[in-house]
């Protein structure tokens, strides 16, 4: 323990005497009550020797000395039980007060002994004068290992010394801030821990400043808590500012939307202001859903995708939080998609036809020749001017009606093949059928395969644009007619089936089978020599374009089933697509 170089003006106990007490009076009643006796016994033995010496009371009888005698006694026996009544009554009070002192001490101790803050004191010289248990608990050592101890003390961190004397110095020096400093210790089992310290002035009853009283608090764990949460929000913080959406929460109050928070992001595209936020709400104030919508911001000219979700505020109120995600060139791409996927749709159609050409051009010999040799009869009827009436109407009537099946077979064709906007109306599934078999037919005879259809009745209608889903039957019926083209089997089927709101087509051939059906839809894969892989791929495309799934399974009896599902238009629903606009408006 340090030596003291000089005596501390602070008792070394808390609870001794912290200063001189003021003497009072009460001390004057004993010494009073000690001379009024001296006193009296002084008169008394006097009065005995004139009595029988002086020659003053000689001519006195002796009855009066006797009298005067007893006045004397009488008076200062009174003086002296007034002044004991005086020292009782004072002794009295002196008694509660002592006892008062020493409940009120037991009390504060008892404070002291059960706060978790610990108290030091310091004198002016900075020995430690006083630690309660609590600094004592805090710091590992006792309260005879601290008492009276100088710098360095036991708790300060080896090595750090000189950081600690600044301290000390501060402290010492009154320069502490209100808001307190703080400082780290070592237990005496060398473990440390950081606390927040405050500074206080000590002073005596005369206003004099006799040492610092300081208080401190264990704030190890609430730090590594706040910096643990700090840290957390850093990376919080982080991540939102990082982020590529645009991340905002507004509040609702009578002057309008208030920003409440806004990353980066946001702040780039609309500043620091709610309007970004009002803007891609779309008016849809007051709907509280988690619907996904896609907005297009003028003010900073690009196309969103936003969400928006209600929660609750830290404060507990309920806000608006509003992730927009910029989708502008993904817009972009997917115009630029279409538009080629339009394209392929095209040119998979006219390579279609393409191949189709001379079967055709075969098919439509027929009704020609037919409307040849119809006219050449007719003519020959009426050159000889011999002819029926009946029979030359005959005749052109069937030329007329072979015309008409040219015409028709014409205009098929140029339908599919002609470039057109999807246009998605209420169509009759049997007329998709019948158009797209009749054109596999054409194939198909030559192969000597036959397409037999099995429809359900009674038939729902579906919503589908008739040229594109025309396409994808086709696809699958050539590509049964030609995996069919070896097998011993010479029937396609084309089986359509209601499954709830979904119509099922599916196109079952027998043919040579395939390993992984799967990988027929992945672009340029094909199992042709000549193909170019992009058929089945433009199919599924079309058909996940109408709300429907297209995929193939093995046949478990030889060959493979192409299925696809389409939407059935309910009952009552518009016709076309601007019927469903002219209705919605």
């Amino acid at each position: 323990m340090a030596s003291h170089s000089k005596k501390s003006l602070i008792p070394t106990t808390f609870y001794d005497q912290a200063h001189h007490p003021r003497r009072g009076f009460y001390w004057l009643t004993p010494v009073i009550v000690l001379i009024l006796y001296l006193c009296v016994m002084g008169a008394f033995i006097w009065l005995q020797r004139l009595h029988h010496d002086s020659v003053m009371f000689v001519t006195i009888d002796q009855e009066t000395r006797q009298q005067r005698l007893m006045m004397i006694i009488v008076a200062l026996s009174f003086v002296i039980v007034l002044n004991l009544l005086a020292l009782w009554r004072y002794t009295r009070f002196r008694t509660r007060a002592e006892a008062a002192l020493i409940a009120e001490t037991g009390f504060r101790r008892a404070m002291e002994n059960s706060m978790s803050t610990g108290m030091r004191v310091f004198d002016m010289q900075g020995r430690i004068a006083y630690v309660n248990p609590a600094f004592c608990r805090m710091i590992g050592w006792n309260e005879a290992d601290l008492i009276g101890r100088t710098a360095p003390f036991p708790y300060w961190i080896p090595g750090r010394h000189a950081q600690h004397r600044e301290t000390l110095d501060l402290l010492l020096s009154g320069r502490t801030p209100s808001s307190g400093l703080e400082v780290e210790a070592q237990r005496r089992d060398g473990s440390r821990f950081t606390a927040r310290m405050y500074v206080s002035p000590l002073r005596d009853p005369n206003g004099e400043q006799i040492g610092w009283m300081t208080s401190m608090t264990d704030i190890t764990e609430p730090k590594r808590i706040r910096e643990a949460l700090t840290a957390a929000h850093e990376r919080f913080m982080t991540v939102l500012e990082g982020l590529d959406d645009a991340i905002s929460v507004v509040a609702d109050t009578t002057e309008g939307l208030e920003l409440l928070f806004a990353n980066r992001t946001y702040r780039r595209f609309f500043g620091a202001q709610s309007n970004g936020h009002a803007e891609l709400l779309g008016g849809r104030l007051g709907r509280f859903t988690d619907e996904t919508v896609e907005i297009y911001s003028e003010s900073a000219q690009r196309w969103f995708e936003v969400h928006h979700r209600i929660l609750a505020w830290t404060d507990g109120r309920r806000v608006r939080l509003q992730v927009a995600r910029d989708i502008t060139e993904q817009r972009r791409h997917e115009e630029a998609s279409q538009i080629q996927q339009q394209k392929i749709q095209l040119t998979s159609r006219l390579t279609t036809m393409g191949e189709m050409a001379s079967s055709l051009a075969h098919e439509l010999n027929q009704p020609l020749t037919a409307i040849a040799n119809y006219n050449m009869a007719a003519v020959a009827m009426l050159k000889s001017g011999n002819f029926d009436h009946e029979r030359l109407l005959e005749a052109l009537e069937k030329s007329a009606s072979q015309a008409e099946r040219a015409g028709k077979i014409i205009s098929r064709i140029r339908e599919f093949v002609k470039r057109s906007e999807p246009r998605r109306q209420r169509v009759k599934v049997r007329q998709i059928l019948d158009n797209a078999v009749a054109f596999a037919e054409i194939d198909a005879r030559k192969r000597q395969i036959e397409i037999q259809p099995q429809l359900p009745d009674p038939l729902p209608d579906v919503l589908a644009d008739p040229i594109l889903i025309e396409q994808v039957l086709l696809n699958l019926l050539k590509n049964g007619v030609e995996a069919m083209e070896k097998s011993s089997y010479h029937i396609l089927h084309v089986n359509v089936t209601q499954q709830g709101s979904m119509l099922e087509i599916a196109v079952i051939d027998r043919g040579h089978g395939l390993r992984d059906p799967e990988r027929l839809f992945e672009p340029f894969y094909s199992t042709k020599s000549e193909g170019l892989g992009m058929g089945l791929n433009i199919c599924r495309t079309i058909i996940e374009s109408h709300h429907g799934r297209l995929w193939a399974d093995q046949n478990p009896e030889g060959g493979t089933i192409f299925r696809f599902t389409l939407p059935c238009a309910p009952q009552g629903s518009p016709e076309t697509q601007e019927d469903i606009q002219e209705q919605n408006a």
